[in-house]
């Protein structure tokens, strides 16, 4: 994991500045909650973090492994070991959980190393399993539609899953436990907790 340094960071969106002057620095292996009321920036920090095209950052700076996170695009920030767990996942119709996280992580290996073939299919379906046995998610649930139709919950543990494939070198979590009952965020934590000392 890289370090991620955050200096003086202001962010407007529609001309209304949200963040005034952000200062974080987050280590390798260290886990930060953000709390606060609703409108008081978490979101627009996470979505600063990940390049959104609505989000201006009008000064400061965003560092992430020694690199300019301003200078690059949201796919380039994403290869570069970044991700965003949504607090409301879209839907993609069309595009099932496997094909989409499939496409995904060749993406990350080819930024890594533009020789890499990307993984085979054989090798894809087995981490798979094991990640979604790793979250207690049914086999079944890689060939549905991403998104489409899912209960908060299943979209929640789809984002999770993400993550523990994509295996990003930071992670931002925006409200991922929002609308889950009981039994879901157990899940979902336990799959947080596992993944944040996976290699």
């Amino acid at each position: 994991m890289s370090e991620l340094i955050i200096k003086n960071l202001h962010v407007s969106i529609e001309d209304k500045e949200i963040l005034k002057g952000l200062n974080l620095v987050i280590k390798p292996g260290e886990i930060h909650a953000i709390m606060g009321p609703n409108g008081t920036g978490k979101s627009t920090l996470a979505y600063s973090l990940m390049g959104h095209p609505s989000y201006e950052v009008t000064e400061g700076e965003i560092i992430f492994g020694g690199e300019d996170m301003l200078e690059m695009a949201p796919d380039e920030r994403s290869r570069a070991g970044m991700f965003l767990a949504f607090q409301y996942p879209v839907s993609i119709p069309g595009v099932t959980v496997a094909n989409f996280l499939r496409t995904a992580l060749n993406a990350r290996r080819r930024a890594e190393n533009p020789e890499d073939k990307g993984i085979s299919i054989l090798e894809f379906r087995k981490m798979l399993k094991e990640k979604m046995d790793l979250l207690k998610m049914d086999h079944a649930f890689a060939g549905r539609y991403l998104n489409e139709g899912f209960s908060g919950g299943e979209k929640k543990r789809a984002e999770i899953l993400q993550m523990a494939t994509l295996k990003p070198k930071i992670a931002v979590l925006d409200e991922t436990d929002s609308g889950l009952d009981i039994d879901a965020l157990r899940i979902v934590s336990e799959g947080v907790n596992a993944l944040s000392g996976d290699d």
